[in-house]
C-alpha cells in the first residue's frame, strides 16, 4: 500500500505525516481515481469500438429517442472498478478485513454484470434473470458469511432517529441483509437507464457514506453523535472517495449524449459495494434513505408489474419511472437533472440523521 510506504518516511520529513490522515488520503484517492478514469476512458472507448463494434443493443419496446444510442460502448464499468480497486489498495492505511470484503463485493457483482454486458454485446441477449438472481444469492450469502466470521455477528439492526436503539434479529438479520444487498444491486441497475442518470446520485450516496464511515470509525465523533462505533471502519472512506472520483470522471463521458455506458458491470458492482458498506457500518436504513431515488425506481417497476397482473393495464406509461416521464415527452436532460436534485435531497435527509437522535 503506497500510503503505508509514504507514511513510513514521516521521521525524515514531516510532510509524510499527512499520509496518516484519512482526510488527506481520501482527497488524494478521489483525485487519483478521477484522473485514471478521465485519462484512460477515451482509449478504452476506442478499444471497445474496435473489438465490440456492435456496442450496446437497445430494446425495441423502449422510447423511440433511444434508437440513436444503439452501438454505444457499454463496458465503462470495467474502468470504474479498476480505478476504485487500485486507489483503495494504494491509499488505504493498514489494509483491513473491511476493505477486502468491500473490494470482493465490488468485483463479484461486477463479474456477473460483465458477463451480462458481454452477452448482450456479442449475442444480443443477456444472462437470464433466473441465473443472475441465483448468482446474486450465492455471492450475497458468501459475503455475509465472511462478515459474520471475520468482522462481527450479523444479528443487530440499528434504528435511526433514536439514541443507541437496536433490535436483535438473530438469524432473521441474514434475510434482511439479503434484501438490502440484492435490492441495492438491482436498484442501481434499474436506475441506469438515461445518459448520466445514475452517476451523480451514486456520487451523492457515496459521499454520504464517506461522512458516516469517517464518523463511525472514530470513537470520539461516534460517541459525540451517538452513533455506533465500528473499529477499523474509517478506512472505508477511501473506498467511497475512490468511487466518487471514478464516477465524476465517468460522467464526463457519460453525460448527454453519452459516449460510453457503465453497463451492468458498473451499476451492479457499485450497488453491491454500497450495500456491503452499509452493512459493515450497521447503517442499512441510511442506505434506504440516501438511496431513496433508487428505491423509487424499484417500486415503480414493482407497482407496474403488480398493477398489470391484476388489471392487464399499465399504471405507468413505461417502467422504471424515468421512462414514464420520457414517454410523456419530457426531454431526457431535464429528467436527469430533476432526478439528480431528488437524489441530492435524499442524501441531505440521510445526513440529517447525524443530529436527529
Amino acid at each position: 500500500m503506497l500510503a503505508d510506504l509514504l507514511f513510513s518516511f514521516k521521521d525524515s520529513n514531516t510532510f509524510f505525516n499527512l499520509f496518516g490522515y484519512i482526510s488527506f488520503r481520501s482527497g488524494i484517492s478521489l483525485i487519483a481515481s478521477f484522473l485514471i478514469v478521465f485519462i484512460l476512458m477515451p482509449k478504452w472507448i476506442i478499444m471497445q469500438k474496435k473489438f465490440f463494434p456492435t456496442g450496446q443493443p437497445i430494446r425495441d419496446d423502449g422510447p423511440t429517442t433511444h434508437k440513436n444510442k444503439e452501438g454505444t460502448p457499454a463496458l465503462g464499468g470495467i474502468l470504474i472498478i479498476f480505478s476504485v480497486v487500485l486507489n483503495t489498495i494504494l491509499w488505504t492505511n493498514d489494509f483491513s478485513k473491511f476493505n477486502y470484503i468491500v473490494i470482493l463485493a465490488l468485483v463479484s457483482f461486477g463479474l456477473i454484470g460483465f458477463v451480462d454486458d458481454y452477452m448482450k454485446i456479442k449475442f444480443r441477449k443477456g444472462v437470464s434473470g433466473k441465473f443472475k438472481f441465483i448468482y446474486q444469492i450465492f455471492i450475497t450469502l458468501f459475503l455475509l458469511f465472511l462478515i459474520n466470521k471475520y468482522i462481527s455477528d450479523l444479528t443487530l439492526l440499528y434504528i435511526p432517529f433514536f439514541k443507541n436503539l437496536s433490535i436483535e434479529l438473530g438469524y432473521m438479520y441474514i434475510f434482511f441483509a439479503f434484501i438490502v444487498i440484492v435490492g441495492s444491486t438491482n436498484a442501481t441497475n434499474l436506475t441506469d437507464g438515461l445518459d448520466g442518470l445514475v452517476s451523480m446520485p451514486l456520487v451523492f450516496v457515496f459521499l454520504t457514506f464517506a461522512v458516516f464511515s469517517y464518523i463511525i470509525g472514530n470513537s470520539i465523533y461516534s460517541n459525540y453523535l451517538l452513533l455506533n462505533f465500528v473499529p477499523s471502519s474509517g478506512e472505508l472512506v477511501i473506498v467511497c472517495t475512490s468511487a466518487i472520483g471514478s464516477l465524476l470522471a465517468f460522467l464526463w463521458y457519460n453525460s448527454y449524449p453519452a459516449q460510453v455506458f457503465m453497463g451492468d458491470t458498473g451499476s451492479q458492482s457499485l450497488g453491491g459495494c454500497l450495500a456491503i458498506t452499509a452493512i459493515l457500518l450497521k447503517q442499512e436504513f441510511v442506505l434506504a434513505i440516501a438511496g431513496g431515488l433508487f428505491v423509487i425506481e424499484v417500486f415503480s417497476v414493482f407497482i407496474q408489474v403488480i398493477y398489470f397482473k391484476f388489471t392487464k393495464k399499465r399504471y405507468f406509461l413505461m417502467a422504471p419511472i424515468h421512462h414514464h416521464f420520457e414517454k410523456k415527452g419530457i426531454p431526457e436532460q431535464k429528467i436527469v437533472i430533476r432526478f439528480w436534485i431528488i437524489g441530492f435531497i435524499f442524501c441531505l435527509l440521510a445526513l440529517s440523521l447525524l443530529k436527529i437522535r
